[in-house]
C-alpha cells in the first residue's frame, strides 16, 4: 500500500480496512486478518497496526474474540457509509461546488461526465 502524508499511516490503514468492508470483502461477523498478518501484508510496523486495528475497536468495527482474532461488528458496513456520506457532503462538497463555481462548471456538465464513466 501506498501511504500519503495528509494523515497518519495507522488512520490510513484503518481507512483501507474499511473500504475493504464496504467493498464486501470481509462482511459482518468475518474474521479479518490478525493485526501481524495486515502489517506483513501492508509493510508496516506492528504497532501501526495495533494502533488501526484499537481505532476501529474504539469505533465499533470491529471486535475481537480472545484468542480467535479480530471480526466485523455487524452492521459495520452500514455505520461506515453513514459516517463517510456525513464527512463527504460537510468537507468535500463544499470545495467542489466551489471549484465548479469558479471554472464555470454545472451540474448537467457533471452529470454528462457522470454518465460517461458509468
Amino acid at each position: 500500500m501506498t501511504f500519503t502524508n495528509d494523515k497518519p499511516i495507522y488512520i490510513q490503514m484503518a481507512d483501507r480496512l474499511c473500504d475493504e468492508i464496504l467493498a464486501g470483502t470481509y462482511r459482518d461477523d468475518d474474521r479479518i486478518p490478525s493485526v501481524r498478518e495486515y502489517a506483513v501484508l501492508l509493510e508496516v510496523n506492528t504497532n501501526t497496526a495495533v494502533k488501526a486495528y484499537d481505532e476501529l475497536s474504539r469505533a465499533n468495527i470491529i471486535y475481537n474474540k480472545r484468542g480467535l482474532g479480530y471480526f466485523v461488528t455487524p452492521g459495520a458496513k452500514k455505520q461506515i457509509l453513514k459516517e463517510r456520506r456525513q464527512t463527504f457532503m460537510q468537507e468535500r462538497l463544499p470545495e467542489l461546488f466551489r471549484q465548479m463555481q469558479l471554472l464555470g462548471i454545472t451540474l448537467e456538465d457533471v452529470k454528462v461526465a457522470y454518465d460517461m464513466q458509468h
